[in-house]
């Protein structure tokens, strides 16, 4: 078994650890869609989103990085040699639909688990099965877990022996940073896919099938969009096809029918059924980078009415807080540091808030740590010098150590001048400023240069 964190990006499949880059055979296992309902149709009462699920790779739009014709993740999947893999992306960027998409290409007994709606004992009752199914049958399983960040850290431990051993082959699927959600041993078992929130011209291809397609979709009822309205649906979804569907089927089945039997949807029928203006922000796209970059921006001015505005952009975009705390402390640090030594204790304090008190109370504390970081002044000097060393560590490489800052454990050691001139400066106040701690061609350099306090 080859073990290692492994990332799918639109290049490849690459250990990150080792830089090497693999590629499936391809075979297609023709068995029908677990998911597609029995009988002859879908019923209509199940959810347009879900009814437009799609079940080939052919309809799969907005993650040809991924998925293409001749990705190794495609390649993977149809051939049915899938590994343990963690699915990350926003809401309705398709990890569940990938996730069905490997339970039509495996050989291997398909279970779908919710870390929202289950438990540890069904867990534990899945897993006996699967062992029995293996040991019995020899047929693998593999097992579903949407929402697998739910799960804490413990109880993800669970999962390891069982992915370890391959008595299940775990298809996680999370909208949060694994980084920090999911623990290290069970994602350095599991290939680490990231989906990209989808393009407003992927939604508009999905909004365009859903509305022509007369089996699954709405193209019976003769939906006309207006190019504003059009416009507008796209960018209320940020980026997720489910809230599209949703939004649209809500819309097109609330709007009138015209004379001529169409219904004809503009931007003020729109805006009447929706009733609300999106605010566009995703919590792992380029929106989300945008908005931390301006919160971060209006702390080091020290503008603490425009980083009031940014944190309400995020909080209201629902973004996680604990990612915004983190930030804090960076910054804390990295903007601030000894011009006030208290801005990092304030900044884990409120890192510390926000775990303990959570959402919605939390934003108070973020608010309070936010205004006293905007307010405060500013001192990279610890940040600038640390970037400095860095670079004459890597330019002059394994420079040797002055003998008199080396500490002589052996009597060879002492021999050899290890310790020798050294002066303790307790002993000796004046040995602080005159003694060099420095390598000899560096000798002089002034990394940290703090600025004037007023």
């Amino acid at each position: 078994m080859v073990k290692g964190l492994f990332a799918i990006t639109g290049d490849g499949v690459y250990n990150l650890a080792h830089s090497w880059e693999f590629v499936m055979p391809t075979s297609r296992d023709p068995r029908p869609d677990l998911f597609t309902a029995s009988g002859t149709g879908r019923k209509a009462e199940v959810p347009l989103a879900e009814r437009m699920r799609p079940r080939e790779f052919a309809d799969f739009v907005g993650q040809d990085e991924l998925v293409g014709p001749d990705r190794p993740l495609r390649k993977a999947i149809e051939s049915d040699r899938l590994a343990s893999v963690i699915f990350w992306g926003p809401p309705g960027s398709g990890k569940t639909t990938l996730a069905h998409l490997v339970a039509r290409h495996t050989k291997a007994h398909f279970v779908s688990f919710s870390a929202v709606t289950g438990g540890i004992p069904e867990l534990r009752e899945i897993i006996n099965s699967a062992e029995h199914r293996l040991a019995l049958q020899q047929q693998k399983t593999v097992l579903l877990v949407d929402e697998i960040h739910r799960f804490n850290k413990a109880q993800q431990d669970a999962f390891l022996p069982h992915v370890e051993r391959g008595t299940v082959i775990l298809v996680g699927a999370t909208t949060e940073n694994p980084s920090f959600e999911v623990i290290s041993p069970l994602l350095s078992r599991s290939l680490l896919v990231v989906l990209k929130p989808l393009t407003d011209e992927a939604l508009g291809q999905i909004l365009d099938r859903a509305l022509t397609d007369s089996e699954v979709g709405l193209g019976q009822l003769k939906a006309r969009l207006s190019p504003e309205a059009r416009r507008r649906l796209v960018a209320f979804s940020n980026g997720d096809a489910r809230a599209l569907l949703t939004a649209v089927e809500f819309v097109v089945t609330q709007a009138p029918v015209g004379a001529d039997g169409t219904r004809f949807i503009d931007e003020a029928l729109l805006t009447v059924a929706l009733n609300r203006q999106a605010l566009r922000y995703d919590k792992s796209g380029e929106e989300h980078y945008n908005v931390i970059s301006a919160y971060i921006k209006s702390l080091r001015d020290s503008d603490p009415n425009g980083a009031l505005y940014w944190l309400a952009r995020m909080l209201e975009g629902g973004e996680d807080p604990k990612f915004i705390a983190r930030r804090m402390v960076i910054f804390a640090s990295e903007d601030i540091g000894n011009a006030d030594p208290l801005a990092l204790i304030l900044a884990t304090s409120v890192a510390q808030a926000v775990q303990f008190v959570g959402l919605p109370e939390a934003q108070i504390n973020l608010a309070h740590g936010t205004t006293y970081l905007a307010s405060r002044p500013k001192d990279n000097a610890s940040y600038v010098g640390l970037l400095e060393a860095l670079e004459d560590a890597k330019t002059h490489g394994n420079l040797g150590i002055p003998l008199h800052l080396r500490n002589a454990v052996t009597s060879l050691m002492k021999g050899l001048g290890y310790g020798q001139g050294y002066r303790y400066v307790h002993d000796d106040p004046q040995a602080k400023a005159e003694q060099t701690h420095l390598p000899k061609p560096l000798e002089g350099r002034q990394y940290y240069r703090p600025k004037p306090q007023q």
